[in-house]
């Protein structure tokens, strides 16, 4: 068993996005970077780029945290001098080669078959944990399992197992219900591809504070996305709601109207709307009304005071 022990990774837990410490592979030397995309996958990510006739659509080798991947290049080169993202930029090893594509393709077929025995050995050991899928790096020094696990799953008995079997260093990532709508990808509420899948490099915190601010219905299950968390475009425009806000006036405020008392109940800063109320009726004016309302009881009120 010692042999097999030597296969094993320790668990790695990714809930949003992983922080890689070891940066040896990071170079200053970059000339150009370029984007690619890996298999399946709908977000572009960046690799730095030396010295390379690198085209469009090419298949290239990437060294990533992983390992070493092929992915296919979906940009063409720009200058280094442009790049303005804090990410640090990974290599681009060299264009694939026929015997990299050959690799990459048959790790992607046992890959598939890995899946299917690992979940065969969850289900004989009672775990709880519900696979997402599972890779190859290029040279087959790491094969990885991405689940989903709403506890924390001692899953030791199934490395020792999966390791024996496979004969490679094996990772199993735990992965929030965020990191695995982004691997699984689909459609938002909009009819668009996620945000998570194609373009959001990290998730922010989205607190239903914001959907107040937004005075938005409070129905959970219309504002929640396919991780069955909060929707993250809920942050797209809450600093302009915020924004617009300042020019309306508070809830509960007391302006006059022919010489009728009303109260503001609702604002709506899409329409510039802002609705009055008393208890006999219910009238909706432009913000430019309500402001000449409050201007006008202004002006009477100083004319008193003199």
């Amino acid at each position: 068993m010692e042999e097999e022990e030597n296969y094993i990774d320790e668990e790695v837990t990714s809930s949003e996005e992983e922080e890689e410490k070891d940066i040896s592979f990071y170079r200053a030397d970059y000339t150009h970077y370029v984007g690619v995309k890996y298999e399946n996958g709908l977000r572009v990510y960046y690799f730095g780029v030396t010295d390379l006739p690198i085209e469009k659509g090419m298949l290239v080798v990437v060294q990533t945290t992983k390992g070493y991947e092929v992915t296919k290049v979906e940009t063409e080169m720009f200058d280094i001098s442009t790049y303005e993202r804090k990410i640090p930029l990974k290599p681009v090893i060299r264009i694939a080669t026929q015997s990299d594509i050959k690799s990459y393709e048959t790790n992607l077929k046992d890959a598939q078959t890995a899946l299917k025995i690992c979940e065969t050995e969850i289900k004989n050991l009672g775990l709880d944990m519900r696979l997402i899928d599972s890779e190859y790096t290029l040279d087959r020094s790491k094969l990885s399992f991405s689940y989903v696990s709403d506890e924390r799953v001692d899953f030791r008995e199934l490395l020792k197992v999966l390791a024996s079997h496979f004969h490679t260093r094996i990772e199993l990532r735990q992965v929030g219900p965020r990191d695995k709508a982004r691997n699984v990808g689909g459609l938002g509420i909009c009819g668009l591809p996620l945000c998570c899948s194609t373009f959001l490099n990290e998730f922010d915190g989205i607190s239903i504070n914001r959907a107040k601010n937004q005075m938005l219905t409070i129905n959970i299950p219309k504002l929640s996305g396919q991780c069955n968390k909060l929707i993250c475009c809920l942050k797209y425009e809450d600093d302009t709601y915020t924004e617009l806000k300042k020019a309306f006036p508070d809830l509960g405020k007391i302006v006059y109207r022919d010489d009728e008392e009303f109260t503001v109940s609702s604002i709506n800063v899409i329409s510039n709307m802002v609705e009055l109320r008393n208890e006999e009726n219910i009238i909706s004016v432009p913000l430019s009304e309500y402001d000449q309302l409050v201007a006008n009881k202004r002006k009477r009120e100083k004319g008193a005071a003199k």
